[in-house]
């Protein structure tokens, strides 16, 4: 009954399903190699034989018989007394095989082999865990609400493997009990000591592509190009797509009739404002179509700094600019320009920065964050809207639209 706790050992994990047989072997056989190494010193004459389908183990030690006084190592000679002891008719020269039993190697040496088993298999586990999400990486998962915590929403999928979806890669409107199967994209897989870590994220743009992919047929069939994908979560995004089929329209394609294709994919990201635009390699136009709903009267580039100036009628800068900021701010992620906007037959204008000494720098840059960067683009909203999209106080609001208004009554 010595080698129960090695059949317990081999039940445990030859099902296991990251491992395979010669693997499991491999790692057995190493694993009892150190223990001998240990026990005698040298493991260079042992014989091991493992079947880990049954759970059994022969172990075998090859010595040379000796004359009795001339036995310098134990573990590699044997005297001609003691191996006339195993075979009466053994003489000195030959080779003795002689089974080793685990009791020979001691009740602690048994249970810190298990231990040691153990922790092979184990890492063996964690790292084919860890390649099988690292080649994952970038694609959708679907995987089970197990625990939710304050920072983190803990996942488990159906080989029982843990997700994590951390709090900041959750769309703002998410909501999930446990139980409930939740999608995302494996955003990164790290090793930390010997277990990975596999977190998922909602709000990566590449969640969007790829949910493009799932929804949209002729995007899965490559008909299609998502050239790229930028996102406010839960808010508003812009995808730009492609087509090298003159007879398919991208956009019509991905939107359907009455947005019947893209409703689900808006859906499933917390009804996140969705707009799909043709792309171009003329930056210009690409400029116009990222601002849309808007409609740019033109563009002027600066190629080196990457920045255009966007002229639009005076009723079409909201649109432009977008409920909080969030369509210029797209815009420039999507063409790479940082946007400036103009309106169109305003000659008189003053940038912002130039009351730098009548209104805080931090307040100037609230109004940057929405788009709106000369004194005429702020005095064409309302003071209401104004509080509602920054940071600001109604009383603050009131007293930078003072300061501008006198600007141009002087």
């Amino acid at each position: 009954m010595e080698n129960m706790a090695l059949i317990e050992s081999f039940s445990e994990f030859k099902d296991d399903k990251f491992i395979d047989r010669v693997t499991l072997m491999a790692i057995l056989e190493d694993v009892f190699r150190n223990a001998l190494k240990k026990k005698f010193g040298s493991d260079d004459n042992f014989d091991i034989i493992i079947n880990p389908d049954k759970g059994d183990l022969e172990i075998w030690r090859n010595r040379v018989v000796v004359e009795d006084d001339e036995v310098e190592d134990p573990n590699e000679e044997i005297s001609l007394t003691e191996a006339r002891k195993i075979e009466p008719d053994f003489e000195v020269g030959e080779d003795v095989s002689e089974e080793v039993k685990l009791m020979d190697l001691g009740r602690r040496a048994i249970l810190a082999l298990r231990q040691n088993l153990i922790s092979k298999i184990h890492e063996h586990d964690n790292t084919t865990i860890y390649k099988q999400f690292k080649d994952l990486e970038g694609e959708i998962y679907t995987a089970e609400v197990h625990h939710i915590r304050h920072k983190a929403i803990i996942l488990l999928d159906d080989e029982g493997n843990e997700i994590i979806l951390p709090k900041d890669k959750q769309i703002p409107s998410d909501f999930f009990r446990k139980g409930d199967n939740v999608r995302g994209v494996i955003d990164s897989v790290e090793l930390k000591g010997n277990k990975p870590a596999i977190i998922m994220s909602r709000t990566a743009p590449k969640f969007l592509e790829q949910l493009f992919f799932q929804e949209i047929p002729e995007v899965f069939d490559g008909l299609i190009t998502i050239k790229k994908a930028v996102r406010i979560p839960g808010e508003k995004a812009k995808v730009a797509v492609d087509s090298y089929d003159d007879r398919i329209d991208p956009v019509g394609a991905c939107v359907g009739m009455k947005g019947s294709r893209i409703h689900g994919i808006v859906r499933e990201l917390g009804n996140e404002n969705i707009d799909v635009i043709n792309w171009t390699n003329n930056t210009q136009l690409l400029v116009t179509r990222a601002l849309s709903p808007a409609r740019v009267s033109s563009v002027k580039l600066n190629e080196e700094k990457k920045t255009a100036q966007v002229y639009l009628k005076p009723e079409e800068v909201s649109k432009a600019i977008g409920r909080g900021g969030h369509n210029i701010r797209l815009a420039g992620q999507l063409t790479g320009y940082e946007i400036d906007v103009f309106r169109e037959g305003v000659e008189e204008d003053v940038e912002l920065t130039e009351f730098s000494d009548e209104i805080d720098t931090w307040i100037i840059e609230e109004f940057k964050k929405i788009g709106l960067d000369t004194a005429r683009s702020v005095l064409e909203q309302e003071v209401g809207d104004l509080v509602k999209r920054t940071d600001l106080e109604e009383e603050t609001v009131a007293e930078v639209v003072r300061i501008l208004r006198a600007e141009f009554e002087d």
